[in-house]
This record gives C-alpha cells, structure tokens and sequence, in this order.
C-alpha cells in the first residue's frame, strides 16, 4: 500500500474538547496543527458528558474565541447545595471566594469548538483508522493512520495525546517509562437526561444512608440526576419509575415533592475511578485530559482538569516557537502534575465523603458521618469545599 505523507507543527489525537481546545488556542497563535479522530464527528458529539466549568476554563475559552453562546446560554451558579441528613445546607461560591462556576453542556462545548475549527479552515481527519504515535523519542515524531483505505504518515514536531483513558497514546509509552496510580470505587452513577426544569437553580449533591445522589441540569428546561447504584447493577433493570423513586427517597422531602418527572432521553450506568499517568511528557510526545488521568465526577473536575492541561501545554508550544524556550515543555509534566493531583484530592475527598461504601461500618461510618457534621456547622470547611470547587488557579 502507497502511503500519503503530510507535515505539520503539532499532530493532536482526539477531537474531544482538549483536543479541540489545544487546535484553536494554538491557531490563535499561528501554530498549525492537524487532529486526528478514530470516531466520526457525529460520534463525538453524541457523547453525554458534564458540564461545569471553573471560571478559568471559561476564560480559556474566551481566548480561543468560542466563547459567545457560552456565554448567551451558560447557567452561572454562585453555589451549590449538600443535602446531608434530610436539610440542605448552601455553600455560597461568590461570597466564600468571589467567583462562579458555569453549567454548559461538554457536547456544547465541542460542537462550539469544531464550528470554530471548520470556520478557520484547520485540518481535522475523522475515522481516522489505527493511528499510530511513532518515533517520538527523537526529533521527528510521526502519527500513522489510514483513512479510507489510504495509508498516511503526518510528520510534526510535536505529538498531543488527547485521545481519552482508551486511547492509543499513553499505551505507546514504553511500559518502563510510566508510573500508573488507580483506585476504582466498588460503585457507579447512573445518570438520567431528561427534558423537565430542574428541580433546584443551583446543584444538590445528597448524602443518605441508602446512598448518593445529584441533581444537576443542562440547561432551564434539561435536567440531570444520578444516583449512586451498585456496579453489577445493568441499565435496563431501572425503569424511569425506579429512577425517579429512589431520588426521591434520597432527597429531602420538599425536593422531592417538587420533582418533575418525565421519560428519559438518556440512562447509563458509570463506574467512578481516580487514575493519574506519570510523567506526562515523553520525548515529543505529551499527554493531556483523559488520557493522563481520570477522576470521578463528583468534584467535576474531569473537562477542566484537561482545560488546564492543554492551557500549560498551549503556552509551552507558544514560548518553543515565538521565543525559541524549551522551558515549557520542559516543564509541562511537573506543572500540570501538580495541579492534577490537588484536583485528584478534592474529587476523592467529595467521593469518601458523600457516598456510601459498602464495606464500611461502625468506625468509618461514624467518621464519614462527623466530616459531613464538621462541613455543615464550619465555615473554614465550606470555604476549603468552595475554593476547590470553583477551581484552583492554573
């Protein structure tokens, strides 16, 4: 088979939003890139994902110039609601450290950033088949790949892997060359989609005794909820009518009386794991979003730990060609590593503490249930919960 060949500076895998996100920052900079994708687009934007945004990845944003239905649309929330024992105690984002956090749908999110890719004429290949990262160990890394039968090897001076926890380019580091640390929790969410008005303005993130649940939204009219379930357990074994009784007997009794109900558009089930890849940076290949570390959702942590990824790799590619520096690819693993790792804390810390574990008992119950008394009665804690919430700074 011939293989087609092609040149760019930057060659990105996965056309999620980090991968997105890093094409339109660095083509404001005059930093040509190609994205490569294994699904098609109609794929990628049927994922479901969250949706809240920190204050900085709204800012990040902005500079790639896809902020204006962001901002038309998004929900601006100036705090969040823990309900613990059956009483909603509020913790006030704005007040506690003067800034916000936006509910904006992931899926919006990415189809705003391919509508800017298409509109500004960047390359992105979908179904691209059996990408390969090679050769980045040296100076002149590759991405292989075929597409529609045609075999192709892109050259680039830089290889972005932002292709997912299941991608192919973390498993293309040498196994000797990489430090994985996991922990999967023995639960998962299930989460319904569902076009009713939310049943609160601001989140509900729930503790009881028959276990977690969140009530969030996508938009004034979309809403959506999880509760904590048993990882054996399967999708079609919950009805709607299942689902939303189980809300409600884990909410207290005025949200749920004021619960809209209504046929799913979506039900799945998600297992809740925290993983992180060490280092982050391989020769000329560098790993950003998913693809260097998961967390569970209940921090939402997960889109805006790859937002502040891809803003340290964006201004390390930017200070290598506009300033000839290495400094901040140098750089970019022990940075980034160090702001994931305080995200990984709080979305474990909000795991332990709102969830229930079934191995736990006496001691660990009673320990769970003085934190949450500690969280509801003390603004020290409140603040703590806050401040990490709404993000801490890149």
């Amino acid at each position: 088979m011939s293989t087609q060949a092609g040149r760019t500076q930057v060659g990105i895998i996965g056309a999620g939003p980090a991968g997105l996100l890093l094409g339109q920052l660095l083509h404001r900079m005059g930093i040509e890139s190609v994205i490569l994708e294994q699904r098609s687009a109609e794929y990628v934007l049927g994922r479901i994902r969250a949706g809240v945004l920190e204050q900085g990845s709204v800012h990040l944003m902005e500079q790639a110039g896809c902020a204006d239905r962001l901002h038309r649309e998004g929900l601006i929330h100036d705090g969040t609601l823990l309900s613990i024992g059956g009483e909603n105690h509020r913790i006030d984002f704005r007040r506690r450290t003067g800034k916000t956090v936006t509910i904006y749908g992931q899926t919006e999110l990415t189809r705003d950033l391919m509508d800017a890719r298409a509109a500004c004429g960047a390359r992105t290949v979908y179904e691209a088949e059996d990408v390969q990262p090679v050769d980045f160990n040296g100076d002149h890394p590759r991405l292989l790949y075929r597409k529609g039968g045609v075999q192709h090897e892109l050259r680039c001076d830089f290889i972005a892997g932002c292709d997912g926890y299941h991608g192919i380019s973390r498993t293309s580091v040498p196994q000797a060359a990489i430090q994985l640390f996991e922990r999967v929790y023995p639960f998962g969410w299930l989460g319904v989609l569902v076009d009713r008005p939310p049943v609160s303005e601001e989140l509900i993130y729930t503790h009881h005794e028959r276990g977690f649940a969140l009530c969030s939204m996508r938009s004034h009219s979309r809403s959506r909820y999880y509760v904590q379930c048993r990882l054996d357990d399967r999708v079609e074994d919950w009805s709607d009518d299942r689902f939303y009784d189980e809300l409600r007997r884990r909410l207290p009794r005025e949200t749920a009386e004021a619960l809209q109900t209504g046929p799913s558009i979506e039900k799945s089930i998600a297992p809740l794991r925290s993983f992180v890849a060490e280092p982050l940076r391989f020769g000329r290949l560098f790993l950003a979003g998913d693809a260097a570390h998961i967390v569970p959702p209940t921090g939402a942590k997960g889109l805006n730990l790859a937002a502040s990824d891809v803003f340290y790799l964006a201004e390390a590619l930017r200070d290598y060609y506009q300033e000839k520096s290495k400094a901040g690819i140098d750089g970019y693993s022990a940075r980034a590593l160090r702001r994931v790792w305080k995200a990984e804390r709080f979305s474990w810390w909000m795991t332990a503490t709102l969830h229930i574990f079934p191995e736990s008992a006496g001691f660990d119950r009673r320990i769970q249930r003085a934190e949450l008394d500690y969280l509801a009665q003390s603004d020290a804690a409140q603040t703590a919960l806050a401040e990490n919430y709404v993000g801490l700074p890149f």
